[in-house]
Formats: structure tokens, C-alpha cells, sequence
């Protein structure tokens, strides 16, 4: 972009919970956007570095009440909501500014049955927006980074859906697992529970205990997870049974995927399988026999790692993807799709370095 040309102006709503901060974090390091404004609901009023003084955007703006009022005039809109607030907003903000590009950060317009969701959300459905998961794979080919080019409304993922999709996708399609009988079990950190104070999520209560929630196929990823599966060529009857546990860590998801494999498949076989799908990807590393990924190698980066196995005397094959939950279960995938949707480089802002220790 040219001197002459000024930077598209975003607005992030939301701007003082986990997955809104995080957003911010990365827009600081993007060097082709400008974060014009910030909202919030009950922070409203409050200067940035008051809620989130870890991010510097180079000035510290006053958070602003969420309305339709403030976000008319920008670019990009990005709406790191709760579910039922994000499709409210965005109606009116299409209505009021049919041209901006609108981001959804909440589970709002990702799921394509209106059934399902009233079945996991019991409110009306929103309507369904491009996915923005860049490296699915299609059943009649390409990869939704390709619907993503142009779009102007984009529905990121779940941060679970993202780790157990990419996770068993390539499998499923070379048909090496056994789609009727999956489980995963999903260690995750407590920011995945949003910022919100709750009894359960203080210290004195997660430290040195683990926690199960949404157990019995409630959780609300389960039919996104689903979808994606079909979408990609997955076929006949898939079954899901789908754990999170909350464990004493700030970030982090390691999704432990097992199934049935059929007989005679190897580990080199789950591994030429994957990289098959994924040798492209820059933001997906696929790890050699004999490792598996966790969570300390992704965090703050915005990647996948995946380790595969398969335990010869059980018939099961094992699958294990890592993703830090913030980034590429949330923000990350958000700037990700954000850049194609606007036709800039992909990894444009974005990091596949960790943190560590």
C-alpha cells in the first residue's frame, strides 16, 4: 500500500475480554490495518491500558459503547461477542453500512442448520456466514481459504472445532478411521471460559484440578465439528463424543482424538495421510513418527501441530493436534481470513514462533 493510500480502519467490539484483547494484540503487529476504535459493554468509558495495558497500539483509546453508531465508518469490523449478541449487532451494522467487512468472533453465523442450532443454542439462527477456516479441505476440491477471498462476512471458527477438525479431517477422507465410533478428549486453559468472573474459573478453584464440562455430546462445537467433516467429504454416519477439560493453564488446547482404524493401518499410514492435506500449509506442521505435539510449542503462535499413532494391539489409531486457543483457535484465524478476505498475503501479521518457557 502506497503512502498516498491510508490503511483500512478496523473497529474491535469486545475489546476487554480474552478473545477481543487477543485481536488487539495482533492488529499491533499489522502492518496493513489500523485499529480506529474499541468497544465494550460494562468497560465502556475505560482507557485500553486500563483493561488490557499488555497491548500497545501506539496511543490508548478510550473504550466505546457498543452500537451500531460507533462502528459505522470503518473497514473492518471485528465482534468478539457472546453467542445471540454477535447476530444482533451484525443485523444492524449490515443494515446501517451494507459495505463493511464484519468478522464474527462468537458462534453466531457458523453453522449452516438452523436446526442445530436451535437444538445447541435454543435461540433463533442468525444466518450462516463464510467459514473462516482457511485450510479445510473441500469435498469438491480446493480449500475454504478460496470462499474466504472477498468475503464480507466472516465466521471464525471454534477453538475446539479447530483443533479436532484439522486434526481428523485428512483421515477421515483417506479413510482411515472409523467416522461412527470418534471420540476426543480436549485438555484446555481457562482463558477458552472467556474473562467473565465466575466462581469455578478462580484460582483458589482450578489450580491443581482438572475439570470436565459439557460432557455427554452437550458442548456446542459438536455440530460444528460435524459440519466441517461433511464439508470436507467425509461420509455415512459420523458419531462425536467430545470432552473439554478445563486444566490449570492460562492458554493452550491439546485435542486427543482416538477411532478405530481399519486393519493393517499404520502410524506411516495417519502421517502420509496428513501431510498429503496439509504439506502446503504454512500454519500447520504435521510431526514426524514417534512425537507428539503440546501445548508449550504453540503458544502465542498462530499453528497447528499434529502427531499421529496407531496402537497396533487395540486397532485404535490416535490423533493429537496443539493450538493455542487464543490465536489460532480464535484471533489468529480471525486475522488469517481478515487478510484474504481483503487480499492481502495470508500470514500477513502472524507468527509461527512460540513462546517459551
Amino acid at each position: 500500500m502506497s503512502a498516498a493510500q491510508s490503511l483500512p480502519r478496523v473497529a474491535v467490539v469486545g475489546a476487554s475480554g480474552y478473545a477481543g484483547g487477543e485481536t488487539l494484540r495482533l492488529l499491533a503487529g499489522h502492518p496493513e490495518l489500523e485499529v480506529a476504535t474499541v468497544a465494550a459493554h460494562s468497560s465502556a468509558g475505560k482507557h485500553l491500558s486500563e483493561v488490557a495495558p499488555h497491548i500497545d497500539l501506539g496511543h490508548d483509546p478510550v473504550l466505546q459503547e457498543t452500537s451500531v453508531e460507533t462502528l459505522r465508518g470503518h473497514d473492518v469490523v471485528v465482534l468478539a461477542l457472546p453467542h445471540g449478541e454477535s447476530g444482533r449487532i451484525a443485523a444492524q451494522l449490515r443494515e446501517a453500512d451494507p459495505g463493511v467487512l464484519v468478522l464474527d468472533l462468537g458462534a453466531d453465523h457458523r453453522l449452516e442448520s438452523a436446526q442445530d442450532w436451535a437444538d445447541y443454542y435454543g435461540t433463533e439462527h442468525s444466518g450462516t456466514w463464510t467459514y473462516g477456516m482457511p485450510e479445510l479441505p473441500l469435498a469438491e476440491g480446493g480449500r475454504q481459504r478460496d470462499q474466504l477471498v472477498g468475503a464480507r462476512e466472516i465466521a471464525v471458527p471454534g477453538c475446539n472445532a479447530t483443533a479436532v477438525t484439522l486434526g481428523i479431517v485428512p483421515l477421515l477422507r483417506a479413510g482411515l478411521l472409523d467416522g461412527t465410533a470418534m471420540t476426543a478428549v480436549l485438555p484446555v486453559g481457562y482463558s477458552g471460559a472467556g474473562r467473565t468472573p465466575k466462581q469455578h474459573l478462580l484460582f483458589s478453584e482450578a489450580q491443581g484440578s482438572a475439570a470436565p464440562y459439557a460432557v455427554g455430546g452437550s458442548h456446542r462445537h459438536v455440530p460444528e465439528i460435524l459440519q466441517n467433516l461433511r464439508r470436507a467429504g467425509a461420509h455415512g454416519d459420523l458419531s462425536l463424543t467430545f470432552t473439554p477439560v478445563l486444566v490449570p493453564m492460562s492458554r493452550g488446547i491439546l485435542a486427543v482424538m482416538n477411532a478405530p482404524a481399519p486393519a493393517g493401518t499404520t502410524t506411516g499410514d495417519l502421517l502420509e495421510a496428513l501431510r498429503a492435506d496439509y504439506s502446503g500449509e504454512h500454519f500447520i506442521t504435521v510431526l514426524p513418527e514417534g512425537r507428539m505435539p503440546s501445548t508449550g510449542e504453540v503458544t502465542g503462535a498462530n499453528t497447528v501441530r499434529i502427531g499421529a499413532a496407531v496402537d497396533r494391539r487395540s486397532g485404535q489409531a490416535t490423533v493429537i493436534a496443539a493450538l493455542d486457543n487464543l490465536v489460532k483457535g480464535t484471533a489468529g484465524a480471525a486475522l488469517q481470513s481478515l487478510n484474504l478476505a481483503l487480499g492481502l498475503p495470508e500470514t500477513t501479521g502472524l507468527s509461527r514462533t512460540a513462546l517459551a518457557p
